[in-house]
């Protein structure tokens, strides 16, 4: 799958052959955030001052040529850059030093955010996930079909964390410093995160 959608996605910005911005506008919905906010396990430290912010069927994907293409246009066109196609690993881990955001282009699948101990919240098409960075994620289970397309915002650093007394300790100290970012990757910077993460920073 990975494969597939590279190529799709070469293909695409090579022929300009991708959703224009008034076209990737009218697939937003306006959504509710719906808000958690995980502990510190000891191994998987989440982010002890923002919370996961999931928006339900934040987009339609019907009748789109190419629906993560539709997630990568909204993501960069709110700042959050940097974004690509697979699934989601079935390990728990984490990023230290980076938000992400994770939108369901295709499928269905489990995911528990947190770690072991925190909550499976079920994914579709159309979802969006926010995670701040230290929030523990894997996939638990998922359809065939399933493709998530992911991106960050411009400040940070990318490095994977798998739940390692060493990571732990070096977490910890990285997360609260972590940059916020100034849009939602969904709704810009009038949406609710820039106000919901600063209300908990």
């Amino acid at each position: 799958m990975y494969i597939v959608e590279t190529l799709k996605r070469t293909f695409e910005q090579v022929t300009g052959r991708r959703p224009s911005g008034a076209q990737v506008r009218n697939r937003v919905i306006r959504r509710r955030p719906k808000a958690f906010l995980f502990r510190d396990d000891g191994r998987i430290p989440n982010n002890p001052a923002l919370p996961l912010v999931v928006y339900r069927t934040a987009v339609r994907l019907e009748s789109a040529a190419d629906p993560a293409a539709v997630f990568e246009q909204l993501f960069a066109k709110n700042g959050w850059g940097g974004s690509w196609r697979n699934g989601i690993y079935d390990y728990v881990h984490y990023h230290s030093h980076m938000h992400e955001v994770l939108g369901v282009a295709r499928g269905r699948a489990c995911v528990q955010f947190g770690g072991p101990t925190g909550e499976e919240i079920d994914m579709a098409a159309g979802d969006v996930a926010i995670l701040p960075a230290g929030t523990g994620h894997q996939c638990r289970m998922a359809s065939e079909d399933f493709l998530v397309v992911g991106a960050y915002p411009p400040a940070g650093t990318y490095d994977e964390c798998r739940g390692s007394a060493d990571e732990h300790q070096r977490a910890i100290e990285s997360i609260p410093a972590t940059p916020l970012p100034e849009k939602d990757p969904v709704y810009g910077a009038k949406g609710p995160l820039p106000k919901l993460w600063s209300s908990h920073d």
